[in-house]
Parts: C-alpha cells; structure tokens; sequence
C-alpha cells in the first residue's frame, strides 16, 4: 500500500464543432489525469479538471515537480495527512487554482486505491452511501454562434425530454432580454412538468443578475448558478436581497478555506464545489462538515472526464442532506451532454443515465476501468 510511482498524463482533443459559453468559446476538451501506482503494482486513477479553457501542461507540471516528490514512499491510506501535507508546502502560493487541482488529482487517486485495497466502493470509504442512485440533470445549452435565434435550444431541450431528463440546466448570460426569451421558449416547448435550473456564468453585475432574476421568477427554477463574479461575495449578498430564487455557486472556489465565506455568511444556497478542483474527495468532506454546520446544501459541480464524473458519483452518495425531511430533495448528478470524448470512451462502462437517473458504480475504488487502448493512443506522458 506504499506509493512508488506517479504517472501524469495530458489529453487534448479539438472540438469537432466549438462552442461558447458567456464568457469564451471552447475550441478543444482537455484533461490532466493521474495514476498513481503502489509497489504492489495496484493502480489508482485521478484528475484535474481543466474546465476547457485550462492549458492540461499547468497542472501536470504542479503534479510532476512539486506534490509527487512529497507524497512518495507514504501509504495509500494517509489521504487527510497527505491533503495538508500537499496544501501547506503550497500554501505560499497555490491556495487556488491549478495546485489545489493537483492536489484533487492525487487526492481522488488515492481514495481509488483505497477502495481496490478495502475491496471497497469509495461510497463506502468515505462513510457509506446516504442513497443508492441519484436523478441527473442535462447540463449543455452551449451556443454554436451568437445569433438570437432561440431554435437550436429549443430542439436541444426537446432532445434531452426525449432522452428521459426530467432536468436541466440552461446556459444564460447573452443578454439579460434574449435570456429571458430562451426561457420562455423552452418552456413553451417542454411544458411546466420539467424542472429547470439556469447558468449564467458569472456574465452580469448585481444589478444585471437583479433583473434577470426578477425576469425568471416565472419559471420556479431550482437554482440560478454563479449571476456574478465568484470574487463578489458582497454581490451574492445584495442579490439574496433582492430574490428568492436560490443562489448556487462554487465551482470556481477551492478548499473549506475558500468556501468559508460563501457558507458562513449565507451567500449562498447551493455550495457547487467540483471535486476535480476543489480539493479532492478529501476536501469535498471538509466543504460538507462546513456547509451541513451552516445549513447550506452541497450539491456537487461536475464537467470533467470520466475520472471525475465517477469520483463524483461517490462524492454525492456520501453528501448528507441539510434538511432531511420525508419529502427532501438530496443533490443531483450534473451530467455534461456537451461533446467530450474523455468522458465518453476514456473507461470501458462510462456513467450512463437511464430515464434521468444514474446508480452508483459498487466496484472496488471508483469502480472504472480505463481504456489502455484509448489511454496510449490519446494521452502523453507528461
């Protein structure tokens, strides 16, 4: 159960077509992975979720020339000695970012292996699982051009009803009247039976984010994620003032010490850390005592390979519910219909939805096989 080896590998594939959210277009899906190899020869798998828009050489050189060296020669088991380990040696410089992404990484692969080594689903590792499958959510709505024909996510949102979603997310923040118009044309298409969040991106100000949310109160959203800057804490303040929609955010925050300020001053309703990003599933634990001790939900951001859409999977089943009641509605599985092949063919049995719910994988660790094949023909050594 001693680390020997850690392999960092960079994928990158262009986009056969590219698309946009509100703040850039996306011309390629790319992903930084980890394996991290005991003397036994058992093998545990890892990410750092590069969002699309993050050069995967970043943070495959934080893994390879900073943390690696440190965590070498420490048994599998030390995943809370090692997360401080690997955050106070970075502490000086890599509070955020790509180094708390490197330490995701690790972090996911050694809970990997302590599962293959307990003969464990990690679920279970991290405490047991508070539910045994999870409703999904379609999250895509990402523009081809920056017309204002809203046609293209109408028969989006048709397609996903048709695949049997019950959910989705709409991707917002291309003008606060052209916003308002996509959601009224959906709706129209889909009808009232289908529950709808709404992503913005962080495109507008408070006073922005205020009229928008005065226009979508119509259509009883489960949530409006990231209406402003993740630095404007004081925003999300204002904007709780002013709207019952509940606010979601976090997927741009790093770490308990991060997230401390959105949870204990209530800026939010929804905490969204991503467990490829934020942390690892180490952190995920630390967000989630912090959270439940506030009163604030977590429900999980997710948009990364395989690798972290299973870790993520775990993530869930292990998230308490704030308020459990007879009738609580526990966190929901963001599932990326958006083109990527890493998540796609990277393991032999990807996450699948099945009428707009996924089930727990009960293999040893994240419960994945990768691809070899697919590995060697599409990732580099770093």
């Amino acid at each position: 159960m001693i680390i020997q080896d850690i392999h960092v590998y960079t994928m990158s594939s262009e986009l056969p077509q590219p698309f946009a959210f509100s703040q850039q277009w996306i011309q390629r899906r790319s992903a930084t992975i980890v394996q991290v190899v005991t003397r036994d020869g058992v093998s545990g798998w890892g990410e750092a979720l590069c969002a699309g828009l993050l050069e995967p050489e970043l943070a495959a050189s934080v893994i390879k020339h900073v943390l690696k060296p440190l965590v070498i020669g420490h048994n599998v088991n030390e995943t809370e000695v090692l997360w401080h380990k690997l955050y106070n040696h970075t502490r000086d410089y890599g509070r955020k970012g790509v180094v708390i992404a490197g330490i995701s990484a690790i972090d996911i692969a050694l809970w990997d292996l302590k599962g293959k080594y307990a003969k464990q689903p990690t679920h279970a590792m991290l405490g047991g699982a508070f539910r045994d499958k999870v409703d999904a959510y379609a999250t895509g709505f990402f523009r081809k051009s920056l017309d204002q024909d809203t046609q293209a996510l109408v028969d989006e949102a048709k397609s996903h009803v048709g695949a049997g979603f019950r959910k989705m997310k709409i991707k917002l923040g291309f003008g606060i009247e052209h916003d308002i118009q996509v959601m009224e044309d959906i709706r129209n298409a889909i009808g009232d039976d289908i529950e709808l969040m709404v992503d913005v991106n962080h495109a507008y100000t408070v006073s922005e984010a205020s009229l928008l949310a005065d226009g979508l109160k119509q259509f009883r959203l489960r949530w409006l994620e990231e209406p402003v800057n993740p630095e404007d804490k004081e925003g999300f303040r204002l904007l709780k003032q002013k709207t019952l929609i509940p606010l979601a955010a976090g997927e741009s925050e790093f770490t308990m010490y991060g997230f401390r300020e959105l949870l204990n001053t209530r800026c939010i309703d929804i905490a969204q850390p991503d467990v490829a990003m934020a942390g690892g599933l180490t952190a995920m634990q630390h967000i989630n005592t912090l959270a439940l001790a506030n009163g604030i939900q977590v429900n999980p951001h997710v948009w990364g390979t395989a690798i972290g859409q299973y870790a993520s999977l775990h993530a869930i089943a292990a998230t308490p519910t704030v308020n459990p009641t007879l009738a609580d509605r526990g966190p929901i599985f963001e599932y990326d219909t958006s083109s990527h092949p890493f998540r796609s063919d990277l393991v032999h049995q990807p996450i699948q939805q099945h009428q707009g719910i996924v089930y727990l994988p009960e293999g040893s660790g994240h419960g994945f096989i990768i691809d070899e094949d697919f590995l060697q023909e599409n990732a580099k050594l770093y």
